[in-house]
């Protein structure tokens, strides 16, 4: 994976194009500043954008071609981030330490999902609260018609309601829905999709 990943970020253009997801973006704007971490951030565009609201942006990625995007894009924004590369199952955080947590697009592996996600919870605060948005198990159909909206082939790879509540048992749900959007983020979230979408405010 992490070739794959370095191969599409080398490129000159930004993959998923420069600015933040808007879901991110709208729930992001909601919050108090503090301190928030972008698991599988790639390029930067919500980390990045981040550090522009007054936020200490912690992000990660496999890729290290991921990472100087990202550090390009922070100094075209006269912003500093903190980018770790590496597994996000071997990089360390420091527990109940971060006000927010955006898992955007972030599809693991099917065998680390939940160990991933317990870790999520770990580094949260209690109060904290978790933005969520990637592609739901019914988006099959809309990559099958067209490729260039992106996203797993593997069903185990994609998100259900349901399991984001299994994930999350400890949380005040704000928002869960799976819902069709139309996706215009650079080469390769283009066109209808399905995604699962989940805001969350952890409780214990």
């Amino acid at each position: 994976m992490k070739e794959f990943w370095n191969d599409r970020y080398s490129k000159v253009e930004f993959a998923y194009g420069k600015e933040p997801n808007v879901f991110f973006k709208t729930e992001f704007d909601k919050l108090e500043n503090g301190k928030v971490l972008l698991p599988a951030d790639g390029e930067g565009r919500n980390s990045v954008y981040a550090a522009t609201r007054g936020w200490s942006s912690y992000a990660c990625d496999l890729s290290e071609e991921g990472n100087a995007k990202a550090e390009e894009l922070a100094l075209e924004h006269k912003v500093e981030i903190d980018y770790k590369v590496g597994d996000f199952g071997a990089l360390k955080y420091e527990e109940h330490f971060f006000d927010a947590i955006a898992l955007i697009y972030a599809h693991f592996p099917s065998d680390k999902k939940k160990d991933y996600h317990k870790k999520v919870d770990k580094y949260l605060k209690i109060g904290g609260t978790i933005i969520f948005e990637a592609f739901g198990e019914n988006h099959l159909h809309y990559n099958g018609i067209n490729p260039n909206v992106g996203g797993p082939k593997d069903i185990n790879m994609l998100y259900s309601e349901e399991e984001i509540k299994d994930y999350f048992p400890n949380y005040e749900i704000v928002k869960l829905e799976e819902v069709e959007t139309d996706l215009h983020e650079g080469q390769f979230h283009s066109g209808k999709g399905s995604v699962v979408r989940f805001v969350g405010n952890k409780l214990r």
